[in-house]
């Protein structure tokens, strides 16, 4: 027997007029005859560090002080270098003994259990590495990769705890002429390692973008999301770039990902990682998030809202829209198996315009949108006719005017699935004269 849910929004406090000081109005979170609408948390497995130095445990102070002091002790000297400016990482001076210098100093002394001097011999490798490959300047770069922006590894959007989100996915490389142009050939001449090289400073300069967008304060957002996509990924070809890719972050950029998501992942893959998870410290394992393929949308809507999410993955973000300023906010909901839902958006005047967004993760499934008048006896326009929509296919974007006041009923049909399925949607109404 299918079963009917119907959530119900009332426009009539959301318009506005072209005269307005704001054209448009967005959709608040919906009553509901039947409530379906559901919240996804992220979850509490891995606990990250505040930076508050009054959280830290006394021998976990001492260590930083001891860092500090021998630091200073250092650049004092001369010892590795006696300007000032050489002890700085992000724009932030490291001897000064601001609290934004701590935040950094505790990165390097976490990655190393707190023990002083492998910590500072890791922070003094870091600093040489950053002169020597230019990372303080390689944001304003222009290395020739305008194929691989937005593509292979680019920063969108925010997790719900205010992470900035670096996608990555190296499925484009399963084309031969892709991968041979990026990193060759496979030869022996040295032009191969020139573009290895090339590419790596890249994917370096992927991620001070992302880093840029931190607060290296206490209580703040000192760290990213790192978001994984295995899908199509050649694990052979691609072996020496991601070594060198997991070598250079290990070794320069200690606790700057707060979770690692894997996505699409596949069946040898999850094998591989329960082999290896014996030997992983519990802190690294409970950063791990792994979801099999297909399950995409459904493992992102429970760390990132929707609207910040890629409409490749089941979200509602497109980079084209990135230029227009903070994602308009979306409404979530879920549609259990052998259910069909029915969003109706009430109080649509006469003349106005509702554009709206709509999603379910991994689709296959049933969907329309109609135009129901409030006048008895005039006729109900299909708006959007129904149709089977496909997995592979991204959120619908539609805009309808309506002549005469009424509402506007977006329906997906899951009645032919067991399955429970994320979903998200938004709108917003304009008046036109």
């Amino acid at each position: 027997m299918q079963k009917f849910s119907t959530v119900v929004m009332d426009t009539s406090t959301l318009l506005s007029s072209p005269s307005s000081s704001s054209s448009s109005s967005l959709s608040p979170y919906p009553f509901h005859k039947r409530s379906i609408f559901t919240t996804a948390t992220s979850s509490s497995s891995f606990k990250e560090d505040t930076y508050f130095l009054s959280q830290l445990k006394p021998s976990e102070n001492k260590s930083l002080q001891e860092l500090k002091n021998k630091l200073n002790s250092i650049a004092s000297s001369g010892e590795s270098n006696n300007n000032n400016d050489y002890y700085s990482m992000w724009g932030i001076p490291l001897l000064t003994g601001t609290e934004n210098a701590d935040v950094i100093l505790l990165k390097f002394l976490r990655a190393r259990d707190f023990r002083v001097s492998d910590s500072l011999a890791m922070l003094l490798k870091s600093l040489s590495w950053r002169k020597e490959f230019g990372a303080d300047a390689i944001v304003g770069e222009e290395l020739g990769f305008k194929d691989l922006e937005g593509v292979v590894a680019y920063m969108q959007g925010y997790d719900r705890e205010g992470h900035p989100v670096c996608y990555n996915d190296y499925g484009l490389f399963k084309d031969k002429g892709m991968y041979e142009k990026v990193f060759g050939g496979g030869g022996d001449g040295g032009d191969d390692e020139e573009k290895l090289n090339k590419f790596l400073r890249w994917r370096v300069q992927v991620l001070e973008r992302g880093i840029k967008l931190l607060n290296f304060k206490p209580g703040g957002v000192n760290s990213l999301i790192q978001v994984t996509d295995l899908k199509d990924m050649p694990k052979r070809e691609l072996r020496v770039a991601s070594n060198h890719i997991l070598s250079l972050f290990q070794d320069n950029y200690p606790e700057m990902v707060a979770r690692k998501i894997f996505i699409n992942v596949p069946w040898y893959f999850s094998v591989l990682y329960s082999m290896f998870c014996p030997f992983l410290t519990p802190r690294t394992k409970s950063k791990f998030v792994i979801s099999k393929e297909g399950n995409a949308a459904e493992t992102l809507y429970k760390f990132i809202r929707p609207e910040d999410i890629p409409v490749r993955y089941g979200g509602l973000s497109k980079t084209s829209d990135l230029q227009n300023g903070p994602p308009k906010p979306a409404s979530e909901f879920t549609v259990k198996g052998g259910e069909k839902v029915n969003i109706q958006i009430e109080g649509i005047e006469s003349g106005a315009s509702i554009t709206w967004d709509i999603v379910v993760g991994g689709w296959d499934l049933e969907y329309s949108a109609e135009f129901v008048p409030n006048e008895e006896g005039s006729y109900t326009i299909a708006v959007e006719r129904a149709r089977k929509v496909e997995a592979s296919e991204e959120a619908i974007h539609n805009t309808f005017t309506s002549k005469e006041s009424g509402k506007l009923v977006l329906s997906v049909d899951n009645s032919a699935s067991r399955k429970k399925k994320v979903a998200a949607y938004r709108y917003f109404v304009q008046l036109n004269n």
